[in-house]
């Protein structure tokens, strides 16, 4: 599941917050291997008893990938990497990036190449106008191919404009195996991606309030200008009335995509996403596939705030949870990284006592670090490092501005996670 990955040590360059590489000489730096019993992981609250190891998973998909969303683990995965249609999982791209460069309360014309499009459609008529919030929810509800060509006009100048910022984003966040051709995911050649680059997309995608709050939605209406009823719109996701917990995200299908399904669910406050490609029995597929997460990878804690480092005048400055199944917490190992303080000198966060980092290997590889600060210290709000950071940074976005400046360091935490 994990490739074996060499230890980062001194004198290697390593990635800083903006993506960029720096190199930190050998006399600046002090890597000291901890036991983990050191920071030892904590007991899961309320979690089901697992198995020394899971069982076979298997789906009626011809691809298919299961992400731990908080921490971007795929715990589960078959053919993941295999190029696919994908049909109107495209949406999801094309809802994450009008969110970030569109404004939701703008108003989106309906143009004669937008109107009666081929497919799903929510019947907008030539010239007609509605916010972009509003028409977002007819994407993403009833996928509508209409307001995703409206949407891409809008946000993008031209439709191209548009297909041309999804493909960057999915450069941004590593997806290597995707390519996009069209903002609603109608069959044309060259329009792919797999199911763990959709599992990896959708982790992103449900970090953002706006999306996130769009998908769970079952029931939304809208101002209808042409008529004297509101529009109506019911979400086509069963899960969310079949599925205990569920929260997304976006059914679809075409004739040579068959079925596609991307289903979320949140239980005890952790969050799951499953991707079925061309998948005959998707509903029960699913809700087998979110089941054996929950019960099978909880989200162990790794170690809390503020936790003595044995041996050392230092605090952990935030928590780590990680999705472990019973037989690999002893693959898990921590190691310490000091800093010397000439390296920070006149940075403002050496007046919290920054002194380095515990970082969180599994079978060697680097899946994540906390901050280390001097005891005493006034500590900042931060979240976990995760591979390629340097410097933590909020964990959702709540604006337009915060989510553009975040969406960098998460494209490092993808290609550090999963080797893209």
């Amino acid at each position: 599941m994990f490739k074996k990955k060499q230890h980062i040590h001194a004198g290697q360059n390593q990635p800083s917050s903006n993506g960029r590489a720096f190199v930190l000489p050998l006399a600046l730096l002090l890597i000291v291997s901890l036991p983990l019993a050191l920071l030892s992981p904590q007991p899961v609250r309320g979690a089901m008893k697992t198995e020394v190891s899971p069982p076979a998973l298997k789906t009626h998909a011809q691809a298919s990938s299961l992400i731990d969303v908080t921490s971007g683990r795929i715990i589960y995965a078959t053919e993941g990497d295999r190029e696919l249609r994908i049909a109107s999982l495209t949406k999801i791209m094309t809802a994450i990036v009008a969110i970030e460069h569109g404004r939701l309360q703008d108003q989106v014309k309906v143009s004669s190449t937008a109107y009666a499009k081929e497919g799903s459609s929510i019947f907008l008529r030539m010239g007609e106008q509605m916010t972009l919030e509003n028409m977002l929810y007819g994407l993403m509800l009833r996928s509508g191919n209409d307001a995703a060509s409206a949407i891409a006009e809008h946000v993008g100048g031209t439709e191209e404009g548009f297909v041309h910022l999804m493909n960057e984003k999915a450069v941004q966040l590593g997806l290597s195996h995707t390519h996009f051709a069209n903002p609603h995911g109608l069959d044309v050649e060259g329009h792919y991606s797999s199911a763990n680059d959709m599992a990896r997309l959708t982790a992103y995608a449900l970090h953002n309030p706006t999306f996130a709050h769009i998908v769970k939605t079952e029931l939304k209406k809208a101002p209808n200008p042409n008529d004297p009823w509101d529009y109506s719109w019911r979400n086509k996701n069963k899960m969310l009335r079949l599925y205990e917990g569920a929260d997304g995200v976006k059914t679809g299908y075409t004739k040579k995509a068959f079925r596609c399904l991307v289903s979320s669910a949140t239980r005890d406050g952790r969050q799951l996403a499953a991707v079925t490609l061309n998948d005959g029995d998707d509903w029960n597929d699913h809700a087998h596939m979110l089941d054996y997460g929950f019960r099978y990878y909880p989200l162990i804690p790794i170690t809390d705030k503020q936790q003595p480092i044995n041996g050392y005048p230092l605090l952990t400055g935030a928590s780590f949870a990680y999705p472990l199944h019973d037989d690999e917490k002893s693959q898990l190992h921590n190691r310490l990284v000091l800093y010397k303080k000439s390296r920070f000198a006149g940075r403002s966060d050496v007046s919290f006592g920054l002194r380095g980092r515990v970082e969180f290997l599994l079978e060697g590889k680097l899946i994540g670090s906390v901050p280390v600060y001097a005891k005493g210290s006034k500590l900042p709000t931060q979240r976990t490092i995760q591979p390629g950071q340097e410097v933590p940074t909020d964990q959702a976005p709540v604006s337009s501005t915060q989510q553009r400046s975040w969406t960098s360091g998460w494209s490092v935490i993808i290609r550090n996670l999963f080797g893209v």
